[in-house]
C-alpha cells in the first residue's frame, strides 16, 4: 500500500473547503460565470491530488458525491444558527466556529471511508481533532442538521449512529463501554458506540457508553454517565439519571 502524502492530504482538505464554501477561505470571483470557472479549476486540482493518492475510480466516485456533501454541510451551518443565539448569520458560523472545520473534514473523510479508502480518512479527522479539539471517527454515521456548540473535548466513536437534527455540547463522549475478543484474544470490531435518534440534545460533559440507543426528541443533561438506553422524549438529568 502506498504511504499517504501528508501534504497532499492537507491539500485535499483545503481544496474541498474552498469548493464547499467558495470565497470564505481564499478570494474568488463573485460573477456567476467566473465563479463556475473557479470551482471547475479547483475540482480539477482536487481530482489530480486525489488520483495521486487513491485509485482513479474512487477519486471520481468521491467527486460525484461532493454535491451531497455540500448539501449536508450547509444543513450543519443552519443547525448551528438555529441552536446558538450568539450567532445570527451564516458567515459568522463558517468563519468562526471550530465545528465547521471539524465537520468539513469529517464529511470528506466519511465519504472516502465508505469508498474503502484506508488511512487517509483517519488522517483527515485527526487533523481536525488537532485543530479544534473535536474528535470524530470517519466511520461514524452522522445525519443532516448536525451541530456541536463550542466543541472542545467532544469524542464520537467509530460505530456511532447519529440521526438528524442532533446537537452536542463541549466535552460530550460517545464511546465504547467494553470490547469483545475472539478466541485468540484479538478485539472484534463490532457496533459498540451509542445510537442517537433524531432531535436529540446532549449537554456538556455527558458520557454515553456502549451500544445504547437514545430515543428521538430526548435531552441528556450535562455531566451524565449513561450506559443504558432511554426511550423517546426522555429527559435524563442529575436527579433522574438512575431511573
Amino acid at each position: 500500500m502506498k504511504c499517504p502524502d501528508i501534504q497532499a492530504i492537507k491539500q485535499i482538505a483545503l481544496l474541498s473547503k474552498n469548493i464547499f464554501f467558495p470565497g470564505y477561505f481564499e478570494p474568488c470571483p463573485t460573477e456567476e460565470h467566473l465563479l463556475e470557472n473557479y470551482l471547475n479549476v479547483r475540482k480539477q486540482q482536487l481530482r489530480l491530488v486525489l488520483c495521486d493518492q487513491i485509485p482513479v475510480e474512487k477519486a471520481d466516485a468521491f467527486l460525484a458525491e461532493m454535491p451531497e456533501i455540500e448539501r449536508l454541510l450547509y444543513t450543519d451551518v443552519e443547525a448551528m444558527i438555529a441552536n446558538d443565539p450568539a450567532v445570527d448569520n451564516r458567515d459568522e458560523v463558517i468563519y468562526c466556529y471550530p465545528f465547521i472545520q471539524a465537520i468539513i473534514n469529517y464529511r470528506v473523510a466519511h465519504c472516502l471511508h465508505r469508498l474503502g479508502v484506508k488511512i487517509i480518512p483517519r488522517i483527515l479527522t485527526e487533523r481536525a481533532h488537532t485543530l479544534t479539539g473535536i474528535d470524530i471517527h470517519p466511520g461514524a454515521q452522522i445525519g443532516e442538521y448536525f451541530a456541536i456548540d463550542h466543541g472542545t473535548g467532544v469524542v464520537i466513536g467509530e460505530t456511532c449512529i447519529i440521526g438528524n437534527h442532533v446537537t452536542l455540547y463541549q466535552g460530550v463522549t460517545l464511546g465504547a463501554k467494553n470490547f469483545q475478543t475472539d478466541e485468540h484474544g484479538n478485539m472484534i470490531n463490532q457496533p459498540r458506540h451509542p445510537v442517537l435518534e433524531d432531535y436529540v440534545t446532549v449537554y456538556s460533559n455527558a458520557t454515553l457508553l456502549g451500544r445504547i440507543t437514545i430515543g428521538h426528541h430526548s435531552v441528556i443533561g450535562g455531566n451524565q454517565w449513561l450506559t443504558h438506553s432511554v426511550p423517546p422524549h426522555s429527559r435524563v438529568l442529575v436527579n433522574n439519571a438512575n431511573q
